[in-house]
């Protein structure tokens, strides 16, 4: 199945739309386009101006998939592209910019099923516009221990003053953004964000850890600051993940986090949420905080 589609004025070729891209839930890759287009208006404001990191799953979340920063040599003329020199790869690197549905729609056709959006936009792209903290369980945890180190985390920023939003990974954890006014070294970020990983891991040493070194972390939650790094991604809010149910990545009120799992929202179950909710993680593009008050309360020097 294929054929010639137009959105906002871009035609483009879409096919292969019932190829299926989840084998247990037989969800179809046309499915993964339409999510895509549907959740543009709440999913775009969180891409726009940011260069994005794309995983790919040509054949279905059960076989191999890639990771694409550079843009294919075929991509439509109309899609934005941001160059960027890599000096660990010593080249320039073309990104996507999404900015439109049809670009969201083009890309799903390329079965991109997660979409990475850099910490920082192009204007500003030395300076984050969030610390994010990464709630990543190792086997053996359970999910009830990334709610108990997400609320400490919680507990720990109201009492710096710093107001966080928290969403679901998609897959098995939590993220919390804390939005920053851009001017900020990623550096400095990550040291910031270093010391509450710490911290959080004082208080709960026994499910958490910040550990890098994977099989020494044995069934502990991993608090992870190194995220906070130029070109290091997380899945975008919204952003759909290769798991079954096609879980997506969504944003959550901090009375829902205790309330709530990962798997409730899916591509089939996520828009009567937002009708009644709205983007609840729009703030965290808007609420700019700066991290004085709260490094002069931690005795820290950035």
């Amino acid at each position: 199945m294929k054929g010639q589609v137009t959105i906002e004025s871009r035609e483009f070729a879409l096919s292969n739309l019932d190829k299926v891209l989840w084998p247990e839930d037989g969800y179809t890759k046309g499915e993964l386009i339409n999510y895509y287009v549907l959740s543009a208006p709440y999913l775009l404001p969180h891409l726009i101006e940011r260069p994005l990191v794309l995983t790919r799953f040509p054949d279905g979340i059960q076989s191999k998939s890639f990771y694409q920063k550079n843009a294919p040599t075929y991509l439509p003329a109309w899609i934005r592209t941001f160059s960027w020199y890599s000096r660990d790869s010593q080249r320039d690197i073309r990104f996507i910019v999404a900015e439109e549905p049809a670009t969201l729609a083009w890309l799903a056709n390329q079965a991109c099923i997660e979409l990475h959006p850099w910490l920082s936009s192009i204007d500003s792209i030395d300076y984050p516009d969030f610390v994010v903290i990464d709630l990543d369980p190792s086997p053996g945890s359970r999910y009830q221990d990334v709610v108990d180190i997400a609320l400490v985390a919680k507990e720990l920023l109201d009492n710096l003053e710093l107001r966080s939003y928290p969403k679901t990974s998609g897959s098995e954890g939590l993220h919390i953004y804390i939005p920053l006014e851009p001017r900020y070294t990623y550096e400095q970020v990550r040291k910031f964000a270093q010391v509450l990983a710490a911290m959080i891991t004082e208080v709960l040493p026994h499910i958490a850890t910040i550990e890098r070194t994977v099989k020494l972390r044995g069934s502990k939650v991993y608090v992870d600051y190194l995220q906070n790094a130029l070109g290091k991604t997380l899945s975008s809010v919204y952003s759909v993940r290769p798991r079954r149910g096609a879980t997506i990545s969504t944003p959550l009120l901090w009375e829902e986090v205790p309330q709530v799992t990962p798997a409730q929202f899916t591509i089939k179950t996520i828009f009567p949420r937002l009708k009644d909710t709205g983007d609840l993680f729009s703030p965290v593009l808007h609420d700019r905080q700066n991290l004085d008050h709260a490094c002069q309360k931690l005795g820290l020097s950035l």
